[in-house]
């Protein structure tokens, strides 16, 4: 059996026994740029894929303005 990884719309059928992290590198996914859930946990990417899996990846967002250094 496998696992699925679920960004957005787009489900990925991964190998279970495998890391979230590696799973991720294999579909050319960067692990820092997600944070990936499992019923609404939040998961390390070390865990390990369990038969029937159905991990979110929810896409970290940053940004911001910068400041200068008048504003400071």
């Amino acid at each position: 059996m496998s696992a699925i990884l679920l960004l957005r719309e787009k489900r990925f059928e991964v190998r279970h026994g495998m890391t979230i992290r590696s799973a991720m590198l294999a579909l050319d996914l960067e692990p820092t740029a997600y944070l990936p859930t499992r019923d609404k946990e939040l998961l390390t990417d070390d865990e390990i894929l369990r038969e029937n899996d159905e991990i979110r990846l929810i896409a970290i967002i940053s940004g911001g303005a910068a400041v200068s250094s008048e504003a400071r």
